[in-house]
């Protein structure tokens, strides 16, 4: 029997259909980051397995993971995640450092393996960080040779962030310094056959997903990356700790999210479920974007967690029928809400690990968190509108006007055959506004100049970072 939804006022309704639909990628932009993805991807996978640098990268393979392999991106493909799996000798052994999140790694007896070579003193433990910075010096010396196929924009290397444990890179255009248009997270990774103790049940999802696929997911491997605690003063097994991941897991339970198989499959058994994930993904940027410092420790990880745990709890498909969307999504920000209000979010597959503990989510950020998602329900959930006009990812030259919601390069109203016009910033959030671009080409000075834009509803949103 499908429940009973609380009348929802229609104006918010609309905007809520409204603001799903304009979080679809572009066609364009995603043929198009996908073909400058894969061919950097397949070609440092050449590379590693070529290289006689580190044996241990010569097995190497890549999982695809994060949003836009989850087929749950929003705006733009301008974010990707790659997992390298590192085989790895089977005689480890795991000590969990908390509840179950963060680990040392430890040979159980010596071995000829290449993965001798990251050990530290003792001869014993795995390094976590001689791995990552292993990654940084490899892909360095890839990008020396490696050439974009698209010869205008260039692969950088970004500082390495504390904590983090993946090597970023950046595609940035030459012409235009720092412009970023596609971010890459490239995190090695350890491939490991048995769950560690505390993980080993698997998440609860019998009544959801069923006990058949809880035993396709216990019988995955589980994958460490390099990644410390968070925390000073920290002890010599915390700045070498790996954390266990189940991105992998995740994208499997995202692709099978129905409590049904046939949920999704024809367009009669469509259901609202990735378009709720996709709204929560969009209003944590917004509330990110617009207090960065009360909600630092916000992340779209938080709405996951939350998202998965009500896909557990309200599983029946019929709970999720597409033209329950405002209703549904608005029940999953009440779900987060609440889950702040009693300051607790258990990880989905660790739930003694609680994301919503005040050692990493301050309770100040977490009453603040409450009240701002009660102001968002009350004000018809004003953040959800893109704030600006989102450009295409492609450069294009046109004749005639340059229209800055279309183009990123193109030719001055006016101007000569010869000169050239890159659109330097966008319109406002109405979509009208000014755009400043820059001319170049041989009867051209290089100037700056100004053109108002025309009113227009905006598609996107701003670089997420």
């Amino acid at each position: 029997m499908a429940e009973e939804f609380v009348p929802i006022p229609p104006d918010m309704a609309h905007w809520i259909k409204l603001s799903s639909k304009e979080l679809k990628i572009r066609q364009k932009d995603r043929c198009w980051a996908s073909e400058v993805v894969n061919d950097f991807r397949e070609n440092l996978l050449k590379f590693l397995k070529s290289s006689s640098d580190q044996p241990v990268f010569q097995s190497v393979e890549f999982l695809n993971t994060g949003s836009y392999f989850e087929k749950v991106k929003i705006h733009s493909p301008d974010e990707f995640d790659m997992m390298l799996k590192l085989q790895v000798p089977s005689c480890l052994c795991t000590t969990k450092l908390d509840p179950g999140l963060f680990y040392r790694i430890d040979l159980t007896r010596p071995t000829r393996h290449p993965i001798k070579d990251f050990l530290l003193e003792n001869n014993r433990t795995l390094s976590s960080s001689k791995i990552l910075t292993e990654m940084f010096r490899l892909i360095r010396k890839f990008l020396k040779t490696y050439r974009v196929p698209d010869r205008r924009c260039r692969w950088e290397v970004n500082k390495k962030k504390p904590n983090s444990p993946a090597v970023t890179l950046s595609l940035c255009r030459k012409e235009i310094s720092g412009e970023e248009l596609i971010s890459v997270d490239v995190v090695p990774a350890l491939e490991v056959q048995s769950w560690p103790l505390a993980v080993r049940n698997g998440p609860d999802v019998d009544n959801w997903l069923g006990k058949k696929l809880r035993q396709e997911i216990r019988s995955l491997p589980c994958y460490f990356v390099p990644k410390r605690q968070k925390g000073r003063k920290l002890g010599e097994d915390a700045k070498e700790s790996w954390r266990i991941s189940f991105s992998h897991i995740e994208k499997k339970i995202i692709k099978s999210h129905g409590n049904k198989k046939t949920c999704c499959e024809r367009r009669d058994t469509k259901c609202c479920r990735k378009q709720c994930l996709k709204l929560l993904k969009s209003l944590i940027e917004g509330l990110k974007r617009c207090f960065p410092k009360e909600l630092e420790d916000l992340c779209s990880y938080h709405g996951k967690t939350a998202f998965l745990h009500t896909l557990s709890a309200r599983f029946d498909d019929s709970s999720w029928a597409p033209q329950q969307l405002p209703a549904c999504f608005l029940h999953l920000v009440g779900a987060l809400q609440d889950h702040a209000e009693r300051g607790l979010l258990p990880h989905f597959f660790v739930p003694q690990c609680n994301l919503f503990a005040t050692s990493v989510f301050p309770r100040k950020a977490q009453v603040f968190l409450v009240n701002v998602l009660e102001e968002q329900k009350r004000e018809g959930l004003p953040l959800l509108k893109p704030p600006a006009l989102l450009p295409p990812l492609t450069p294009t030259t046109v004749g005639g006007e340059v229209n800055a919601g279309e183009l990123k390069t193109g030719r001055r109203a006016g101007g000569s055959r010869d000169e050239d016009v890159v659109v330097l910033f966008g319109s406002d959030k109405n979509g009208s506004g000014t755009a400043h671009v820059r001319c170049f080409g041989e009867e051209a000075s290089g100037e700056i100049v100004r053109l108002e834009l025309p009113g227009r509803r905006p598609r996107g949103g701003p670089k997420r970072r």
